[in-house]
């Protein structure tokens, strides 16, 4: 991989920034998919997956991106991602509760005190097609109503026909925008074709200021899958032994079960280390993985599962 040096004239033309990307090693498709499916099948029981689930849940961005979102809603997702399971007090606080720019505010309010982070999509966020000074000034909005994190797009288009630059500058006026929140830059990796596109891409994110590369919107199929997060994980190690700086991955989309969030966590700790088993480095974006942690959780409490009503609906 390059070193810190060489790195630091990469994006300083179209040109260096296509040979740099077009340069990286490519994907062996193969063999991801096999080393994805391989790690899927390691077993964890008893008091390993009891902190495993605990650490999942700690690693939760909560989330509620529908149009028919209301105040009432956010704020009843807020006490859940406060106290998950009232039952169980021991159960860890989630991560961050994400949400569209305009309930900002109703979260920070409803989470202040807690520990939990306020995160909001936005730069037009699923679609990310509007002008520069649309996405900036979108960030800038929900900074000033609270957001310790911002989850932005990248231009899909621009990237896919090669205009990387465009796509480099524009997470750059982002990340200033945001200020000291974190940014999270989805590559929303179902509709890169490729897997050495996500690589491309999660370079391209990180050399650019982002502080965590997510995989996926939620609203494109396929969403997160462990072979791109595997890509992800590699690029964000590589990334850290060539700079020194550790860049977090968020995968989202499609992970509903325990049992999948786990397959997760297997795959973090064997691809990128035990440094990124940490809410700072690692989140899972989820809206019903929660419930099945909690239910997973009280069974090996109790020995038994909760009825269906018992936990609120995410």
């Amino acid at each position: 991989m390059s070193t810190t040096t060489s790195l630091v004239d990469v994006a300083s033309s179209e040109a260096a920034l296509r040979a740099f990307l077009h340069g990286l090693p490519g994907v062996d498709q193969v063999g991801a998919d096999q080393r994805a499916a391989m790690l899927a099948t390691r077993s964890i029981k008893t008091t390993a997956k009891r902190q495993a689930i605990d650490l999942a849940v700690s690693m939760v961005d909560l989330t509620t991106l529908e149009g028919a979102d209301t105040p009432g809603k956010v704020r009843a997702l807020c006490v859940k991602a406060r106290h998950p399971d009232v039952a169980q007090p021991d159960v860890p606080r989630v991560a961050a509760v994400c949400v569209y720019p305009d309930l900002v505010a109703e979260a920070v309010t409803a989470l202040r005190g807690s520990g939990v982070k306020v995160a909001s999509v936005a730069t037009a966020f699923p679609s990310g097609r509007a002008t520069l000074d649309v996405k900036v000034a979108d960030t800038v909005h929900a900074v000033a109503e609270g957001a310790d994190e911002i989850d932005m797009v990248i231009d899909r288009g621009a990237f896919l026909s090669g205009r990387y630059g465009k796509v480099h500058d524009e997470i750059v006026a982002v990340k200033a925008a945001c200020g000291d929140a974190h940014l999270k830059v989805i590559l929303e990796t179902g509709e890169l074709a490729t897997y050495d596109n996500v690589r491309r891409a999660s370079w391209l994110s990180m050399l650019a200021g982002a502080d965590f590369i997510k995989t996926s919107t939620g609203k494109v199929s396929p969403a997160s899958t462990l072979p791109v997060t595997l890509i992800m994980l590699e690029a964000v190690r590589d990334f850290a032994a060539a700079t020194g700086r550790k860049v977090g991955v968020k995968s989202a989309g499609g992970i509903r079960t325990a049992k999948d969030a786990i397959k997760y966590l297997v795959l973090v700790n064997e691809t990128a280390g035990p440094d990124w088993l940490d809410p700072g480095l690692y989140r899972l974006g989820a809206s019903s993985l929660l419930n099945d942690l909690l239910m997973q959780r009280q069974k090996m409490a109790t020995g038994h599962y909760a009825g269906p009503d018992y936990f609120t609906l995410d």
